[in-house]
């Protein structure tokens, strides 16, 4: 296939960069800049729109403007098995040993495309319902109070895995109708498996999310056998009923969405209660003006997730040629949407690098956009407003114990390892 650098041309001015270092900017590997990312993202939003990265063979799109027009792109895709074989398009199939891992992950709605991804979203979404995530908040909200109140009990503790943690993985497996007893190995399975996510995974990395993998896909078979005998008051027992003009999910689609759900319904929340803490805690201006009117709560959460989002890169596969800042991408290209720099791109928000919990006008990428917008986006700022909720009521004097707290070693999921308060 013929190189892309080859075939793009150059733009101008605001087009693709031009006399950039670009590894010498972005370097996703490096800790000091997964800790603090931002001025590099000023850095190639100020230098052009569109900058090729060696390294992964992608092109970064830095800019608020592109990656919110670019996530509702048709000539883009998640996937490009839905229209070409890997031959077709120049790539090379994963090795055959990572094949449980791809089966849970292509049939997923974050990595399928039209009309596979109309088809399963429109089931899912006749299961979960906003009736069904409405259902859930005094759940929410109880689970919230106790676990603050166990922190609080015992003078402080790790926010991440005393609340962080815990909350959204229990509300999903309530959701899903998964006992308490069979709970414990689903934040593991998680992390496993959104390892991969992670630009260029480890052999060590894959052969974690296989396993795991495995070892989900054979819990949920059981669950779903039993659900179909006995039918419950929970998701799975919904997406097993779930229909539409005769057509009904299979049962590996089934199982992909219930790990979909886990995975993208809790990683993020766990990464965006922490990152919000930590702003928090560094703007206590911020924080007392919160505390002093909860009613600021909602636009709180927003800001929580724009400032410091828990996902910072979105990959898309062109699937036509495309032409970005006077640049033409062939189609097999891929390009990375830096949701990161986009929440803090200075032409979509006024003074981006400050964290504004009154910010009256906020359109973040933290959620997508597109098709494949948040399924999950009301549960989850219930769940987050319930966290912040109960931290500020029942933990005025909530301080860091340890700062700057250690961070997890992922750039594209950003978070930390554990996060140390005390009262």
């Amino acid at each position: 296939m013929t190189d892309m650098a080859e075939r793009g041309s150059a733009g101008s001015g605001g087009g693709r960069g031009r006399g950039l270092d670009v590894e010498a900017v972005f370097r996703p590997g490096a800790p000091e800049f997964t800790a603090d990312p931002y001025p590099a993202y000023a850095e190639l939003r100020a230098a052009g729109r569109l900058h090729r990265y060696e390294p992964t063979r992608q092109w970064l799109v830095p800019r608020h403007e592109d990656v919110t027009a670019l996530l509702r792109d048709r000539r883009l895709g998640r996937t490009y098995l839905h229209r070409y074989t890997h031959d077709e398009f120049g790539r090379t199939p994963p090795p055959p040993d990572h094949e449980p891992f791809h089966l849970l992950n292509d049939n997923g709605l974050l990595d399928l495309e039209a009309p596979r991804h109309t088809r399963i979203r429109r089931l899912v979404s006749k299961a979960f319902t906003p009736r069904t995530v409405e259902g859930l908040r005094g759940y929410v909200d109880g689970l919230a109070a106790r676990l603050v109140a166990g922190l609080v009990a015992d003078g402080g503790g790790d926010l991440v895995a005393r609340i962080a943690e815990p909350l959204p993985v229990a509300v999903i497996a309530e959701m899903l109708g998964i006992p308490e007893g069979d709970r414990a190995p689903l934040r593991p399975w998680s992390a496993d498996i959104c390892g991969m996510y992670e630009l260029n995974p480890s052999e060590d990395t894959a052969a974690r999310a296989v396993r795991a993998s495995l070892e989900f896909t054979a819990y949920l078979q059981e669950l779903i056998a039993e659900r179909r005998k006995e039918p419950g008051e929970d998701l799975v027992s919904a997406l097993i009923a779930a229909h539409d003009e005769g057509d009904r999910l299979s049962e590996q689609e089934m199982i992909s969405t219930c790990v979909l759900l886990l995975n993208a319904g809790h990683e993020a929340t766990v990464n965006t209660t922490g990152n919000g803490w930590l702003a928090l805690h560094r703007h206590p201006g911020q924080l007392a003006a919160l505390r002093a009117d909860p009613s600021l709560l909602s636009t709180a959460v927003e800001e929580i997730m724009r400032y410091d989002t828990p996902l910072h890169l979105f990959e898309r596969w062109v699937l036509e040629d495309i032409e970005i800042a006077g640049t033409v991408l062939p189609r097999g290209s891929e390009v990375a949407l830096l949701f990161g720099s986009a929440n803090r791109d200075e032409n979509a928000f006024d003074a981006p690098d400050t964290f504004d919990v009154t910010r009256p006008v906020n359109p973040h990428v933290s959620l997508g956009g597109g098709i494949h917008y948040c399924l999950g986006a009301p549960l989850a700022r219930i769940e987050l407003a319930a966290v912040f909720r109960e931290l500020l009521a029942q933990a005025p004097g909530l301080r860091l114990a340890t700062d700057p707290p250690p961070r997890k070693p992922g750039y594209v999921i950003r978070g930390f390892a554990e996060l140390p308060v005390e009262l």
